[in-house]
């Protein structure tokens, strides 16, 4: 695989407004010249995210994060660079002839390339099984008892992994997959870490499997449900943690859904795989599901990016209760409206439409009541609201929910309605939420803290002038020019002083300033750590005359450079073990940067 040119990123960058990008994920609120929104890469509740149209680059000043439209991509989407430029050619019309790239990036890039496909085959080899494995007829006799036809299970790729683990593993030599690329693509382990000869295990077998795309369709993992009532592994087991696969930021059917989502302007979450295309095959096409864990705030992130409401359809036993507060907490953190409508208690999606057909489920669905109300509608008939303890385990689990609303006014008309069906005092319950509210952010922060999270990079240390040069060279082809005019004279002074080579690099690179895409395009090509380290001062103001206020810089530079210099030499003409000829380079030396400073001081 090639390397994509310069100027095809430069064309890229000039065809994307960067405003109109971060505009498709999030409504955004205009500030001054500038957009702000939350931010998107921490919870916040004051809007400290700030998208700069005219330079084309974002600044979070909660969390530091700071680029252009292509690192939004990268860091929102988790997209590595290639991905990112090719999504934005792509919703730009343009197309992208690579050239020759370097090996490890090549390298990098086939691995993944070789796990997707390797999953995609056994995707395959899965479904193959299920449909022409006598052994699976358990399977099928599952599915059908569940009402998914043979369409269906071809429709969503159902496959069964086989109890013989021989039958993947000669399927994967077949295709000349190796052992590593088993183990990594998540399908299997080593028997012996110690000893890689020792053979390998398989993960799935005996096991009914539902393959999770990503939003490109690709199959990144597998989520496999035990058939038989003896087997003591979960009821569903799904690919462990792998470069492509995270269950914490994949939702089951996502990319058959997200158009359906836009459209229908909600999204249907429900809790697992089968409700999921039970829901699909019955019209409702808008249905996602977790895979088998808990509702995060990168799913409700996914959610977010491609609708602006919710509906729970959760189970009506009190697990699915549960569940579904949980999910509320998150959806409502991103400022999602959330409805949750209510099925009869033991059932789930599945069993509804079966015993009650797909209309009786349609009423509920647009029956759906906001969260708090049906929730109450569902609890308050077994609540003592004359018990003092009872009230109280309520009070408290409402609060929680409450308090993880992210929308001010309509936590306060939350807390308003529901005071009034508890009958409590307003301020009452408002000084409850407001305590749990506390402690929740208490918590959370202690929990990000302990938690391990991507490490930060560190943008690489740089002297304050020498990154406001760059800074100036960067929006002026004057100081550009004239600063490499200046380089002879200041190559003592830049030889000794942070970051002087990201400013050297920039003059040398020559990127034409007057374009903003090709300045960050040219950011792309360097460190993140340089990258970093030159955002700092993407918010600062261009002077009037660029030129002469580097001219300014540079004799400031300089100034401290030889005064530093110079104290340097004062304390070695102190040491008594000079000899004669050392003592008179060191006097010539002090004299002629006392020339320079008087140069200098003469000038301001």
């Amino acid at each position: 695989m090639g390397r994509i040119p310069q100027e095809t990123i430069e064309q890229i960058l000039q065809a994307t407004d960067i405003v109109d990008l971060i505009g498709a994920y999030f409504p955004l609120k205009r500030s001054g010249g500038n957009f702000k929104i939350n931010c998107p890469f921490h919870g916040e509740k004051t809007p400290s995210f700030n998208i700069n149209q005219a330079g084309q680059y974002y600044k979070c000043f909660g969390c530091g994060e700071s680029g252009n439209a292509i690192s939004f991509l990268m860091e929102y989407e988790n997209l590595p660079f290639i991905d990112a430029v090719k999504k934005l050619a792509e919703r730009a019309s343009i197309t992208i002839i690579e050239e020759a790239h370097d090996p490890e990036s090549d390298k990098k890039r086939r691995k993944i390339s070789r796990l997707k496909e390797l999953n995609n085959k056994a995707a395959r080899f899965y479904h193959h099984q299920l449909l022409r494995n006598p052994d699976a007829q358990h399977a099928r006799h599952y599915l059908k008892s569940r009402g998914f036809t043979k369409e269906v299970a071809e429709k969503w790729l159902i496959g069964w992994a086989p109890k013989n683990s021989n039958l993947l593993l000669q399927m994967a030599r077949e295709g000349k997959f190796t052992g590593r690329e088993i183990v990594q693509a998540g399908l299997g382990g080593l028997k012996n870490p110690d000893h890689p000869k020792a053979g390998l295990w398989v993960k799935f077998y005996d096991q009914l499997s539902f393959p999770i795309h990503n939003d490109y369709g690709d199959v990144v993992g597998f989520s496999c449900r035990v058939l038989r009532e003896d087997d003591k592994r979960g009821k569903y087991i799904n690919t462990n943690d792998t470069p492509l696969f995270n269950k914490s930021k994949l939702l089951f059917a996502l990319d058959k859904a997200r158009r359906s989502m836009g459209k229908e302007r909600f999204a249907l979450i429900c809790e697992g795989q089968v409700d999921a295309i039970v829901l699909h095959e019955a019209g409702f096409e808008n249905s996602i599901a977790p895979l088998g864990t808990a509702f995060t705030e990168d799913h409700a992130r996914m959610v977010k990016r491609y609708t602006d409401s919710v509906v729970l359809c959760y189970d009506g036993d009190k697990a699915g209760l549960n569940a579904a507060d949980k999910a509320f907490r998150q959806l409502t953190a991103q400022g999602l409206p959330v409805k949750f409508m209510l099925l009869p208690e033991g059932h789930d999606p599945d069993t509804f439409i079966k015993d009650h057909g797909v209309e009786a489920f349609r009423e509920l669905l647009d029956k759906a009541k906001d969260y708090f109300d049906a929730r109450l509608d569902r609890e308050l008939p077994a609540v003592n609201l004359s018990s003092a303890s009872e009230r109280t385990k309520l009070l408290q689990s409402l609060a929680l929910s409450v308090s993880a609303m992210s929308d001010e006014l309509l936590r306060d008309a939350t807390i308003q309605n529901l005071a009034i069906r508890l009958r409590l005092g307003v301020d009452d319950f408002r000084r409850v939420v407001s305590a749990t509210k506390k402690e929740q952010k208490k918590i959370s922060q202690q929990t990000r803290h302990s938690n391990e999270q991507k490490p930060r990079v560190e943008a690489s240390p740089i002297d304050p002038f020498v990154a406001y040069l760059c800074h100036l060279a960067l929006h002026s082809e004057s100081v550009a020019e004239y600063l490499r005019e200046q380089l002879e004279s200041l190559y003592e002074c830049l030889e000794e002083t942070l970051g002087s080579r990201i400013l050297l690099e920039l003059l040398a690179k020559r990127p034409n300033v007057e374009s903003v895409a090709s300045k960050q395009a040219y950011l792309m090509t360097i460190s993140e750590q340089d990258r970093h380290a030159l955002e700092k001062s993407f918010s600062d103001a261009i002077p009037e005359d660029p030129v002469e206020s580097a001219s300014d810089t540079i004799a400031m530079l300089s100034a401290r450079f030889y005064q530093m210099k110079e104290k340097s030499l004062r304390s070695r003409q102190n040491d008594p073990n000079l000899s004669a000829q050392e003592i008179i380079d060191t006097l010539e030396e002090a004299k002629r940067i006392q020339t320079i400073l008087k140069a200098l001081d003469q000038r301001f």
